[in-house]
């Protein structure tokens, strides 16, 4: 069970530090403060101490303060707290650091050092650009022309012509990567809202708004955040569409830029590791078996570095993606009672990150557990988690909450629960209705599902047969099959025609695959 989040921020900052950053807290303020900001430690140790967030608890603990006092001490005790992360983190983020060198020329500048100034803008030029951070250029260009424009100094004569041209090639490349940028999370936000396309309109309006939003030059930019984020929106593009071939290749050009440009890997860590998990996506919605088992062995190695172990963001993302991509191997080997054996120490990290994890994470890794369960036979278990997502009310993914029901109908017929089968199938069908979720495949089970309640053994054999028949002519068409993406319904039913686990009807088709290769 996962605790609850509490809303207090400063309570949620002190939570998230660790040993090392504590420690340097209390350097920094006891060597920059005076006594009376000694107080803020005492709050900042009694809210360490604290499990759960109580404002009269704090006040017990604090003895001398009052509410009005503790509302400033905990203002101050914030930026306190951030101002010693900033010092410490400064030489592990270049974006501080060109933060840092626009300061120091900003002060200079004030005091009327221009040359001095002008010599940092330089250098600070040279690191965004190095690292292709042109968005921290903007800012530097214009202090440095301020300088140029308010005070006469030797560069007068030619900086002129150059910086004007400089400040309108960068103002360009910034509204590309801009335009760029927003498509790619535009349809990621659709991808999150809604899950794959359900139907042909659907797709009609992904590919008007693709066609759209593309710069018309855009197979002509070779700046790297302008090719990331091309391939991250091909990436999304393809996914929601289902075409899994393109996914494919955009995920693995988004991975390969990376490979092509190695320094960008410490620059833009988060989207490597989130390349690197679409990637996976992709090899397992192929089914390809030793692709996505190297792939997974390059993102278990990206997790090792001390780039990743030593940020809380990247270390993070990286045990969902590969706790991801674990459980999924499971999925496509059919082993799921093997699969079971992660989810204890998952749950454990997910209880320790909690206060880091968004919704949307939480909910794919309970419909990926309540699977695993199914998928092994213990349906009540599955619908424990599938319950979790039934009850969610943050209206994310409108696909997992119609497949969770599914799935929550699919494991009350495995338990021969009969007398709730008619209700719930009626809510589960209205449910898929009103979120324009229903295929022909879903319509095909609905029906057999309703039918099946009074048939004995013999009689629902025949119909199990035909429901196999009806579903696997539907197998190659995306749009009535998108149920597959959710649920390997078709291995669901063959195990109930041949009469075997579902986890060794898949483990079979495995087995084949690979002696076909």
């Amino acid at each position: 069970m996962m605790p609850t989040r509490s809303t207090d921020i400063l309570f949620q900052l002190i939570k998230s530090l660790e040993k090392a950053e504590k420690r340097h807290f209390k350097l920094y303020i006891k060597r920059s403060s005076g006594k009376e900001d000694l107080k803020i430690v005492r709050l900042f140790d009694a809210l360490d101490k604290l499990k759960d967030y109580d404002d009269k608890v704090l006040l017990k603990k604090l003895g001398d303060v009052t509410r009005p006092q503790l509302a400033n001490l905990k203002t101050h005790l914030y930026k306190q707290v951030l101002a010693s992360l900033r010092l410490l983190k400064s030489t592990d983020s270049l974006d501080l650091q060109l933060n840092e060198q626009f300061d120091y020329a900003h002060i200079l500048y004030k005091k009327g050092l221009f040359l001095q100034s002008l010599r940092i803008i330089d250098r600070a030029k040279e690191i965004a650009k190095a690292n292709q951070k042109f968005n921290f250029l903007p800012q530097l260009i214009a202090l440095e022309k301020r300088i140029e424009g308010l005070h006469i100094t030797r560069h007068i004569q030619f900086r002129a012509d150059t910086l004007s041209t400089e400040a309108n090639e960068v103002s360009l490349h910034i509204d590309r990567v801009a335009r760029l940028s927003n498509l790619a999370l535009k349809l990621f936000s659709w991808f999150v809202q809604h899950g794959h396309a359900r139907n042909p309109e659907d797709e009609k309006d992904i590919k008007q708004f693709m066609k759209e939003s593309l710069p018309a030059d855009v197979w002509q930019l070779t700046g790297f955040y302008e090719q990331l984020y091309l391939y991250q929106s091909y990436t999304w593009y393809a996914f929601i569409r289902q075409d899994f071939l393109q996914y494919y290749r955009y995920a693995q050009k988004w991975v390969n830029l990376f490979a092509a440009q190695p320094l960008m890997i410490r620059v833009e860590t988060g989207h490597y590791i989130k390349g690197i998990h679409n990637l996976l996506n992709a090899h397992f919605d192929l089914r390809n078996y030793p692709q996505f088992d190297k792939t997974l062995k390059l993102l278990e190695q990206v997790a090792q570095t001390d780039r990743v172990k030593e940020h809380d963001s990247f270390r993070i993302q990286a045990f969902i993606y590969i706790s991801t991509a674990r459980i999924n191997r499971h999925f496509m080997k059919g082993t799921f009672k093997e699969g079971l054996s992660l989810v204890p120490d998952i749950e454990k990290k997910l209880s320790e990150y909690y206060l880091f994890l968004d919704s949307h994470r939480i909910l794919v890794l309970n419909y990926k557990f309540a699977m695993l369960y199914f998928g092994s036979g213990d349906y009540n278990r599955s619908i424990d988690y599938l319950q979790k997502i039934i009850n969610d009310k943050n209206n994310l993914r409108y696909d997992l909450q119609c497949y969770a029901r599914v799935v929550h109908l699919l494991a009350h017929y495995e338990l021969g629960n009969d007398m709730l089968m008619e209700s719930l199938s009626k809510s589960v069908y209205r449910f898929m209705a009103k979120m324009k979720n229903l295929t022909v495949v879903e319509e095909a089970m609905f029906k057999f599902l309703r039918q099946s309640i009074p048939l004995s053994p013999r009689q629902l054999k025949p119909e199990l047969e035909k429901l196999l028949h009806i579903i696997k002519h539907l197998e190659k068409n995306r749009f009535e099959t998108r149920a597959f993406a959710y649920l390997d319904i078709i291995s669901w039913v063959e195990s109930k025609v041949y009469d075997k686990p579902m986890g060794t009807v898949i483990h079979e088709k495995y087995l084949q695959s690979k002696r076909r290769k």
